[in-house]
């Protein structure tokens, strides 16, 4: 039985998801210093340049290599600019599911880039992969996470008490860690027969 995804490339409409390259250090490193990143999610802070070479040159290519899921770059299709990042991990190759999680970088916000990129990533892994389930799971504040949810067709199927340890500002600046609830969202192959495709995956190819 296959264990390990194949590394490839998924186009849309208006985006393309590839694996991450050297070249992409940078704007990652910027993107992943977002306090909206900061706040709901466990990456370092500061996030610096190494960090960002260690998860492109080795952490995120083992995620694929070793069976634990996939990470895609996500780009704009005309400029070819790093828009954000979409990691299926904790991948249970019996049971066929995965957990989705995503980020947008700031200047890229508010154009359906993150909804589309988990949708075209949810149709590939049912339809290509013949996955039987997606999850994903937001802190219980992370509202914009939440509409994305939503707008790909996700199921809430409950709440993890004090599940998650968010990020916030004190009013002198500096971050502090809170404790915060988590909701549980499900994505099975028949739910996205009611979602209205906001650009889902038009193709896909071995990337190597």
């Amino acid at each position: 039985m296959t264990s390990t995804f194949p590394d490839i490339s998924i186009s849309t409409e208006r985006l393309v998801l590839r694996s991450f390259e050297e070249p992409d250090i940078e704007a990652f490193a910027e993107m992943m210093n977002d306090e909206l990143v900061t706040a709901w999610t466990s990456v370092p802070h500061p996030y610096t340049k190494d960090d960002a070479r260690t998860w492109i040159t080795e952490l995120a290519p083992a995620e694929r290599t070793e069976g634990r899921g996939i990470v895609f770059a996500v780009t704009e299709f005309l400029t070819q600019r790093l828009v954000g990042v979409v990691h299926l991990r904790n991948t249970d190759w019996r049971v066929r599911s995965s957990e989705i999680a995503y980020v947008v970088a700031p200047w890229a916000r508010g154009e359906g880039y993150a909804s589309e990129a988990a949708l075209a990533t949810a149709q590939w892994l049912f339809h290509d992969q013949k996955f039987g389930r997606l999850e994903l799971r937001t802190a219980a504040d992370n509202t914009a996470s939440q509409q994305v949810a939503q707008k790909i067709g996700c199921i809430s199927e409950g709440v993890l008490r004090g599940a998650w340890i968010a990020r916030t500002r004190t009013g002198t600046g500096e971050w502090v860690e809170v404790r915060t609830d988590v909701i549980v969202w499900s994505l099975l192959p028949e739910d996205l027969a009611g979602v209205t495709d906001p650009g889902g995956f038009t193709s896909f190819s071995d990337w190597n």
